[in-house]
């Protein structure tokens, strides 16, 4: 968002419609601000620069919080998020709410926060400085905007009844703006379905559908599609399919790298195995290419304050050698002795400790790996040696030993044996979901194509560890099995988590399960497993390759 005339830059296509629309603010006379400007939208890196110009060296308040404004906008829209908070933050530090000059500023500082906040996943934070915005913003419009975000975060925190409520005041007063009717009568529909999954929201989300179309609302109609699509896809999943494939093109149409991978991500849940494919290839390539993006321009803009700050330094020093150049030259030759000897004496103790830290850390590492043999030892003595010396026994002392009364000992046996490898001495401190990613990632190849969906910190949260532990071994028996039997190139994992439940979804495209198959010890320990949770494990057998749906509380043994 933008500052300036209340709103800077307000956006809300919808819930699922996320990059937004700019508007120029009333510019402040200031010639580095107006650069900025000149640049905004157009070559944020330039207009960045501009900004951070004058946050570090203009002297009036409101100049320098518009700059801080300006900044936090660009750093959010290229993905920095906390830096983008963190600029905005800086910003009402100049501002002042009792001079009326200053307001304005504050209303869209207030509401860009809150927006920031949405994204963030910082629900009650976002409603509190859309509250805010609130009581400085004055046109009908601009509280309109503020308001469809406290109604959108009420319903992304499943607070429906709150959002719905603010809904029906918003579409009262925007009958006569087609294009921000459309937007609230789509957001309305799909609140009362999220609330109430038997409420026919078909109508209303096809009447917001068709004046997007009259209106040409591109990004309206990119709302439309998703929204279409999540509502059809248990009752007609032709129709989600269709939809997916409509805000795929027109995300494609808007160049929106991010819902364009949301339509992709869609596609992938809805189309059928043989032609998921191509679509695999592009998000994954898009998912990377984003990523790759959002660092970058973090990069960029700590590289411009930092250049910024060097040169501004630079100049000071400059001009401070040049006054003292000729009286203090003596001095300044003998301060730079001193300091290379120190940075030399330094250097020389630093390099010392470093020696005989590494020393120390070598020898720690080589007495643990000693430790861990040792334990793996035992383990290995007290578990197979002793286990097949009660086998030999039985072998040398009876006379006749029935054949599948061995096999059941030897395979006992066998699965304690394995349960070694699975001991793991040393706990992890990583989040779950990066580990859950470490591991499905590792069964990736040349050969063999992995690819993990949504899996992010909000599936685990409130899961606890023993769940957690179970859910691993699973996900690897799993893994373990493909690698083995199914002869697939290509594999994905999705995760969801709905209604207090997680759902991973298992599909590959190799040789597939026959249904008549009888079950090995591994996916029988796998069932046990997901029984033991609470969980529920299905298959289903395409034309070709496997699907596994897998379910579990997450508030089992809570």
């Amino acid at each position: 968002m933008r500052p300036s005339n209340i709103i800077l830059l307000i956006l809300f296509g919808s819930l699922c419609a996320c990059n937004s629309y700019r508007e120029h603010p009333q510019p402040i006379a200031a010639p580095t601000l107006k650069k900025g400007e000149s640049f905004f939208n157009k070559n944020n890196d330039s207009a960045f620069y501009y900004f951070n110009l004058v946050a570090t060296t203009a002297t009036d308040s409101l100049e320098i919080a518009m700059a801080y404004t300006y900044m936090g906008i660009i750093q959010a829209y290229e993905g920095d998020h906390y830096g983008g908070q963190e600029s905005l933050l800086k910003s009402l530090t100049y501002l002042d709410e009792r001079k009326e000059k200053h307001q304005e500023c504050l209303g869209s500082n207030y509401y860009e926060l809150g927006n920031v906040c949405l994204n963030l996943k910082n629900y009650e934070a976002a409603i509190d400085y859309y509250r805010k915005a609130l009581t400085l913003l004055k046109p009908p419009g601009d509280q309109a905007i503020a308001l469809n975000g406290i109604a959108v975060t009420y319903q992304k925190k499943g607070d429906y009844d709150q959002a719905i409520d603010i809904y029906k005041s918003l579409l009262v007063k925007s009958k006569d703006e087609k294009i921000e009717y459309a937007r609230i009568l789509s957001n309305y529909a799909r609140a009362k379905w999220m609330k109430d999954s038997t409420y026919p929201a078909g109508p209303e989300l096809q009447q917001a559908l068709k004046i997007r179309r009259d209106s040409n609302d591109i990004r309206g109609l990119n709302a439309s599609y998703a929204h279409l699509s999540d509502y059809y896809s248990q009752s007609r999943p032709d129709s989600a399919l269709y939809y997916a494939g409509k805000r795929y093109e027109k995300a494609r149409e808007m160049n929106s790298p991010d819902d364009e991978v949301e339509a992709l991500s869609k596609l992938i849940t809805l189309s059928p195995t043989d032609l998921l494919k191509p679509y695999f290839i592009r998000y994954q390539y898009l998912t990377d290419s984003i990523q790759t993006a959002k660092n970058a321009a973090k990069n960029q803009f700590a590289l411009i304050r930092y250049e910024a700050a060097k040169s501004k330094a630079d100049n000071l020093q400059l001009q401070k050698d040049n006054a003292q150049r000729k009286t203090q030259l003596v001095i300044q030759r003998f301060i730079l002795v001193l300091t290379v000897l120190f940075f030399l004496t330094a250097g020389i103790v630093l390099i010392l400790r470093h020696r005989r830290r590494q020393q120390e850390m070598a020898i720690a590492s080589q007495r643990e790996i000693q430790e861990n043999q040792l334990k793996t030892s035992q383990k290995v003595h007290d578990v197979v040696a002793n286990g097949l010396y009660r086998i030999m026994t039985d072998l040398e002392h009876k006379t006749a030993m029935d054949k599948e009364d061995l096999l059941d000992k030897i395979e006992v046996l066998y699965e304690r044996s394995r349960d070694i490898s699975y001991d793991d001495p040393v706990s992890s401190q990583a989040p779950f979901y990066v580990k859950i990613d470490d591991l499905l990632a590792s069964f990736g190849s040349d050969h063999v194509k992995v690819l993990v969906v949504s899996n992010s910190p909000v599936v685990w949260e409130l899961v606890n560890a023993q769940i957690q532990h179970e859910v691993e071994h699973i996900l690897q028996e799993l893994m373990i099995n493909m690698k083995k039997h199914s002869q697939a190139d290509s594999v994905m994992i999705k995760f969801e988590r709905q209604n207090g439940r997680v759902q991973i979804i298992y599909t590959d495209n190799g040789i597939g399960i026959s249904s008549q198959v009888r079950y090995g010890n591994g996916l029988r320990n796998t069932e046990n497993r997901i029984r033991s949770i609470g969980g529920k494990l299905t298959f289903e057998h395409p034309d070709k390759g496997v699907k596994i749906h897998i379910s579990f509380p997450i508030d089992r043994l809570s």
